[in-house]
């Protein structure tokens, strides 16, 4: 998954304690499907506050059901989204290493050979207490289409 050629859209909103937090990403990566019809996509995400530092992310769409996002920033941390399934994963924050729950409400796979969309709402927690409420989106389109 070394090429460039799709635009990556990433949208997420975090929702805690009743206030939103929405992020929004825009870059180039990786898009596949290999033979079993499992789908990557694969981009780079850049510290804001240190340009310098980034993280290798890579979505695995198994089917409708299951999504893992595995991010390598010196350590890796892999996400386990399972639709009606709870996963403990391990989260690595710049606080420390966490063992936190995921509980996957909602995945919508509108992927398709040459892109689409993924939305994924879930909802994590520690120790069995609520964290918070996520949601994602992700647009994957070829160069040059408009996102």
């Amino acid at each position: 998954m070394k090429n460039n050629d799709y635009l990556i859209s990433v949208v997420g909103v975090q929702e805690v304690d009743g206030e939103k937090d929405r992020i929004e990403l825009t870059t180039t990566g990786s898009y596949m499907k290999n033979n079993r019809g499992n789908i990557y996509i694969g981009y780079k995400e850049y510290d804001e506050e240190n340009p310098e530092i980034c993280s290798d992310n890579v979505v695995k769409v198994e089917n409708d059901s299951r999504v893992t996002i595995i991010r390598n920033s010196g350590a890796q941390t892999r996400l386990i989204l399972e639709k009606g399934k709870r996963h403990l994963c391990h989260y690595r924050t710049v606080m420390g290493d966490l063992m936190i729950g995921v509980s996957t409400d909602t995945i919508r796979n509108e992927l398709s050979e040459n892109g689409g969309k993924l939305r994924v709402s879930y909802e994590l927690d520690f120790n069995n207490e609520f964290m918070s409420r996520n949601e994602f989106l992700i647009d994957v389109k070829k160069k040059g289409e408009n996102i």
